[in-house]
């Protein structure tokens, strides 16, 4: 990965993606990888590529410290923001605001695949963390990341980290 000043401007900052980056699990069926680090972009926001099954999803939270942006690049995004619900199909993106509720999930039959960008970036410590396989407390450790749990998932059947899908055997 490289950082480099763009030419045209000393504001802009340029960063390349990681072309062999890990991929981790939040819960079976759920996988992401970090796109874009906080060190490339001097704490100004972190990119993961998230892709996610049939069913799976996020219970309703909130975010104290940073934007959150969903750009659907598969698929198609089932997003609770707010009072509004929405289904964006590939080619769309949306944001969410610090400190309003959301949630999001997996309604369709084929993998959702989008790009997940958070504004300032300081949350990848969470993703790295990786609680679910390490065991930890995760409750503490979100809290710790200014991130409250506030409701269920959108649908009962949806899969989350409260919630996983059964491993598979």
């Amino acid at each position: 990965m490289t950082i480099s000043k763009s030419k045209e401007s000393t504001d802009v900052l340029l960063a390349r993606g990681q072309d062999n980056a890990e991929w981790l699990e939040v819960t079976p069926g759920e996988r992401f990888t970090i796109r874009t680090t906080i060190a490339q972009t001097q704490g100004a926001y972190t990119m993961l590529e998230v892709v996610a099954e049939p069913r799976n999803g996020v219970p309703m939270h909130i975010h104290k410290d940073e934007d959150e942006h969903f750009i659907v690049l598969d698929g198609t995004l089932h997003i609770a923001n707010g009072n509004e619900r929405s289904d964006l199909p590939a080619g769309t993106a949306v944001t969410v605001k610090k400190g309003v509720p959301h949630a999001w999930c997996n309604r369709s039959d084929t993998l959702l695949r989008m790009l997940v960008v958070f504004s300032p970036g300081h949350i990848e410590g969470l993703f790295r963390a990786n609680p679910i396989r390490r065991g930890d407390d995760l409750a503490a450790l979100i809290e710790q990341f200014g991130v409250v749990m506030v409701g269920p998932a959108l649908f009962e059947d949806i899969y989350t980290i409260r919630s996983p899908r059964p491993a598979a055997a």
